[in-house]
């Protein structure tokens, strides 16, 4: 399967592009300069130039699936996180939707339920979470929403707690976020559910069964 990756230099992005491609898909990295391309193209994937903040549209031709696991990064203000995070994912639906794009995985967070109760903070960001997810879901398009808790940087484990039930807060490392968005594409059972995501004892190759 052909699957266009939106964030494909971020951690989490960067991991499930070379995931996709270890279980034998089509990864297409969506990168914002060229520079970022060497590190894509030295393992075989292709890339395609694309900026959230542009016309971008051109990145979905002969695309299968898309990943949308872009972010404007915690170091940046509302105004950019309301770019990215909420008005970027918007088009990216909408230009999948204009391609005739069947399936939209999108990479959102736990706590977008309750924007409202997080710390003032992060209130900007849960928010633009979850006016991204409320568009994919009344678009139409078949989605799978992955809400993951405190992303950590170790290694990941394999295992996950993965579940429509909200559980109690957790930690989850990008690398098992990463092979959780590989999973949902590789079962290619699109359920328009959304599941949040923390460390767990269940295999990944055991969830979304």
């Amino acid at each position: 399967m052909r699957v266009l990756v939106i964030g494909a230099n971020g951690q989490i992005g960067n991991q499930a592009v070379d995931k996709l491609k270890e279980q034998g898909h089509d990864p297409v990295a969506m990168i914002r300069k060229e520079d970022q391309q060497g590190q894509f193209k030295d393992n075989g994937i292709e890339t395609i130039l694309a900026d959230l903040e542009k016309d971008f549209s051109h990145a979905f031709e002969n695309v299968d699936a898309v990943v949308f696991s872009a972010g404007s990064g915690g170091s940046t203000g509302p105004e950019k996180t309301i770019v990215i995070d909420q008005e970027g994912a918007i088009e990216a639906v909408d230009h999948a939707k204009e391609a005739g794009i069947k399936h939209f995985t999108i990479v959102s967070s736990m706590g977008t339920d309750n924007p409202k109760d997080a710390d003032s903070k992060i209130k900007h960001y849960m928010h633009a979470k979850r006016r991204a997810d409320e568009y994919l879901k009344a678009s139409g398009l078949d989605y799978t929403i992955i809400r993951p808790g405190m992303l950590q940087n170790e290694a990941g484990t394999g295992k996950v707690s993965l579940t429509e039930d909200k559980p109690e807060f957790g930690n989850v490392p990008r690398e098992d976020v990463a092979s959780v968005l590989a999973h949902v594409i590789d079962t290619n059972q699109p359920q328009n559910k959304v599941y949040n995501l923390i460390e767990g004892n269940t295999p990944i190759e055991d969830t979304l069964k």
